[in-house]
Protein backbone atom coordinates (compact mmCIF):
# COMPACT_ATOMS: atom_id res chain seq x y z
CA UNK A 1 0.00 0.00 0.00
CA UNK A 2 1.47 3.36 -0.90
CA UNK A 3 1.38 6.30 1.47
CA UNK A 4 -1.21 8.18 -0.55
CA UNK A 5 -3.64 5.27 -0.19
CA UNK A 6 -3.04 5.36 3.57
CA UNK A 7 -3.79 9.10 3.58
CA UNK A 8 -6.97 8.54 1.56
CA UNK A 9 -8.15 5.88 3.99
CA UNK A 10 -7.46 8.19 6.95
CA UNK A 11 -9.26 11.02 5.14
CA UNK A 12 -12.34 8.83 4.62
CA UNK A 13 -12.24 7.99 8.34
CA UNK A 14 -12.04 11.69 9.17
CA UNK A 15 -15.06 12.44 6.98
CA UNK A 16 -17.04 9.57 8.52
CA UNK A 17 -16.26 10.62 12.09
CA UNK A 18 -17.08 14.25 11.27
CA UNK A 19 -20.52 13.09 10.12
CA UNK A 20 -20.93 11.06 13.33
CA UNK A 21 -20.01 14.09 15.45
CA UNK A 22 -22.42 16.34 13.50
CA UNK A 23 -25.29 13.86 13.87
CA UNK A 24 -24.66 13.47 17.61
CA UNK A 25 -24.57 17.26 18.00
CA UNK A 26 -27.90 17.51 16.16
CA UNK A 27 -29.38 14.82 18.41
CA UNK A 28 -28.20 16.62 21.55
CA UNK A 29 -29.54 19.95 20.30
CA UNK A 30 -32.96 18.39 19.68
CA UNK A 31 -33.19 16.27 22.84
CA UNK A 32 -36.21 18.27 24.04
CA UNK A 33 -37.85 19.01 20.67
CA UNK A 34 -41.45 17.85 20.93
CA UNK A 35 -42.73 19.21 17.62
CA UNK A 36 -41.00 19.20 14.23
CA UNK A 37 -42.09 20.27 10.78
CA UNK A 38 -43.05 16.66 10.04
CA UNK A 39 -45.29 16.58 13.10
CA UNK A 40 -44.38 14.78 16.27
CA UNK A 41 -41.13 14.82 18.21
CA UNK A 42 -37.66 14.80 16.74
CA UNK A 43 -36.43 11.33 15.79
CA UNK A 44 -32.91 10.38 16.76
CA UNK A 45 -30.47 9.88 13.91
CA UNK A 46 -27.60 7.41 13.83
CA UNK A 47 -24.60 6.89 11.61
CA UNK A 48 -23.70 3.38 10.50
CA UNK A 49 -20.06 2.93 9.55
CA UNK A 50 -18.99 0.17 7.22
CA UNK A 51 -15.66 -0.65 5.61
CA UNK A 52 -14.89 0.04 2.00
CA UNK A 53 -12.45 -2.76 1.37
CA UNK A 54 -9.73 -2.64 -1.25
CA UNK A 55 -10.28 -4.68 -4.39
CA UNK A 56 -7.25 -6.83 -3.65
CA UNK A 57 -7.12 -10.32 -2.28
CA UNK A 58 -4.47 -11.18 0.27
CA UNK A 59 -3.24 -14.18 -1.73
CA UNK A 60 -2.74 -11.98 -4.83
CA UNK A 61 -0.79 -9.41 -2.81
CA UNK A 62 1.36 -12.15 -1.30
CA UNK A 63 2.08 -13.72 -4.69
CA UNK A 64 3.03 -10.33 -6.16
CA UNK A 65 5.51 -9.83 -3.32
CA UNK A 66 6.94 -13.31 -3.89
CA UNK A 67 7.30 -12.63 -7.61
CA UNK A 68 9.07 -9.36 -6.86
CA UNK A 69 11.56 -11.21 -4.67
CA UNK A 70 12.02 -13.84 -7.39
CA UNK A 71 13.08 -17.03 -5.68
CA UNK A 72 9.91 -17.56 -3.61
CA UNK A 73 7.42 -18.28 -6.37
CA UNK A 74 4.96 -21.02 -5.62
CA UNK A 75 6.18 -24.53 -6.19
CA UNK A 76 2.82 -26.25 -6.11
CA UNK A 77 -0.46 -25.09 -7.71
CA UNK A 78 -2.25 -25.51 -4.36
CA UNK A 79 0.07 -23.18 -2.51
CA UNK A 80 -1.32 -19.69 -2.03
CA UNK A 81 -4.44 -20.38 -4.03
CA UNK A 82 -6.77 -17.46 -4.44
CA UNK A 83 -8.78 -17.35 -1.24
CA UNK A 84 -11.51 -14.78 -0.88
CA UNK A 85 -10.88 -13.55 2.62
CA UNK A 86 -12.64 -10.26 1.92
CA UNK A 87 -16.32 -9.94 1.03
CA UNK A 88 -16.78 -9.10 -2.62
CA UNK A 89 -19.01 -6.66 -4.42
CA UNK A 90 -17.20 -3.41 -3.62
CA UNK A 91 -15.87 -1.67 -6.72
CA UNK A 92 -13.26 0.57 -5.15
CA UNK A 93 -9.51 0.32 -5.45
CA UNK A 94 -8.90 2.10 -2.15
CA UNK A 95 -10.00 1.05 1.29
CA UNK A 96 -11.71 3.33 3.72
CA UNK A 97 -14.88 3.96 5.65
CA UNK A 98 -18.39 4.55 4.37
CA UNK A 99 -20.81 6.45 6.61
CA UNK A 100 -24.57 6.20 6.21
CA UNK A 101 -27.07 8.16 8.29
CA UNK A 102 -30.25 6.36 9.35
CA UNK A 103 -33.27 7.30 11.47
CA UNK A 104 -33.73 5.45 14.76
CA UNK A 105 -37.23 3.95 14.76
CA UNK A 106 -37.38 3.23 18.49
CA UNK A 107 -40.33 4.48 20.53
CA UNK A 108 -40.56 7.99 21.91
CA UNK A 109 -40.45 8.67 25.65
CA UNK A 110 -43.80 9.47 27.24
CA UNK A 111 -43.65 12.02 30.07
CA UNK A 112 -46.53 13.32 32.15
CA UNK A 113 -46.50 17.13 31.91
CA UNK A 114 -50.03 18.58 31.61
CA UNK A 115 -48.66 22.15 31.57
CA UNK A 116 -46.65 21.57 28.38
CA UNK A 117 -48.23 23.17 25.26
CA UNK A 118 -47.87 19.91 23.28
CA UNK A 119 -49.44 17.68 25.94
CA UNK A 120 -52.30 15.44 24.82
CA UNK A 121 -55.71 15.21 26.54
CA UNK A 122 -54.23 12.88 29.20
CA UNK A 123 -51.42 15.33 30.00
CA UNK A 124 -48.63 13.29 28.38
CA UNK A 125 -46.05 14.60 25.96
CA UNK A 126 -43.84 12.58 23.66
CA UNK A 127 -40.13 13.39 23.88
CA UNK A 128 -37.46 12.34 21.37
CA UNK A 129 -35.93 8.88 21.66
CA UNK A 130 -32.57 10.36 22.75
CA UNK A 131 -30.56 9.27 25.77
CA UNK A 132 -28.15 12.12 26.58
CA UNK A 133 -25.65 9.84 28.37
CA UNK A 134 -25.45 7.42 25.41
CA UNK A 135 -25.03 10.33 23.02
CA UNK A 136 -22.19 11.79 25.09
CA UNK A 137 -20.41 8.42 25.25
CA UNK A 138 -20.81 8.04 21.47
CA UNK A 139 -19.48 11.57 21.03
CA UNK A 140 -16.39 10.78 23.09
CA UNK A 141 -15.76 7.66 21.00
CA UNK A 142 -16.19 9.59 17.75
CA UNK A 143 -13.78 12.29 18.91
CA UNK A 144 -11.19 9.65 19.83
CA UNK A 145 -11.62 7.96 16.44
CA UNK A 146 -11.24 11.32 14.72
CA UNK A 147 -8.02 11.95 16.67
CA UNK A 148 -6.72 8.48 15.74
CA UNK A 149 -7.37 9.19 12.05
CA UNK A 150 -5.56 12.53 12.33
CA UNK A 151 -2.60 10.74 13.92
CA UNK A 152 -2.54 8.08 11.18
CA UNK A 153 -2.78 10.74 8.47
CA UNK A 154 0.06 12.74 10.02
CA UNK A 155 2.21 9.62 10.33
CA UNK A 156 1.72 8.84 6.63
CA UNK A 157 2.48 12.45 5.78
CA UNK A 158 5.68 12.36 7.83
CA UNK A 159 6.74 9.11 6.11
CA UNK A 160 6.16 10.69 2.70
CA UNK A 161 8.20 13.75 3.69
CA UNK A 162 11.02 11.54 4.99
CA UNK A 163 10.97 9.55 1.75
CA UNK A 164 11.31 12.80 -0.21
CA UNK A 165 14.10 13.92 2.07
CA UNK A 166 15.96 10.62 1.61
CA UNK A 167 15.52 10.67 -2.18
CA UNK A 168 16.86 14.26 -2.36
CA UNK A 169 20.20 13.20 -0.88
Amino acid sequence: MNLFNAMQISASGLQAQRLVINVIATNLANAQTTETGDGGPYRRKEVVLSPVLPDHHFADLLLNKFKAIGHLERTHPGHFSRVDILPGGIDQKQGGVKAEMIIDASDFKMVFDPSHPHADASGYIFLPNINIVEEMVSLMGAVRSYEANVTAFNAAKQMALKALEISAR
